[in-house]
């Protein structure tokens, strides 16, 4: 793979990690909104609160943090086979 490409890729990986980081921080601002106290580990396991899972739009912001991880790590694995 060109350089120029393996550098594209290297921004978007960058980026990904920074629209992971502002939507981890708005799910666990929106879960401490409804379940104060809450921790970053606490919504791993969202399960265990019913009130966070009663909520329709805590776990549609949950789901997006999914799928930027989930595309996120797309990215990575294609970064990684670019290399080799």
């Amino acid at each position: 793979m060109a350089a120029a490409t393996r550098d594209t890729l290297a921004l978007i990986d960058r980026l990904m990690l920074e629209m992971i980081a502002q939507q981890e921080t708005k799910v666990l601002a929106m879960a401490c909104a409804i379940h104060p106290g809450l921790t970053p580990e606490d919504i791993r396991n969202p399960n265990d609160f019913a009130d966070l899972m009663a909520s329709g739009e805590w776990n549609f912001e949950d789901g997006i943090l999914t799928g930027l991880k989930s595309a996120h790590m797309a990215l990575r694995a294609k970064l990684l086979e670019s290399i080799e």
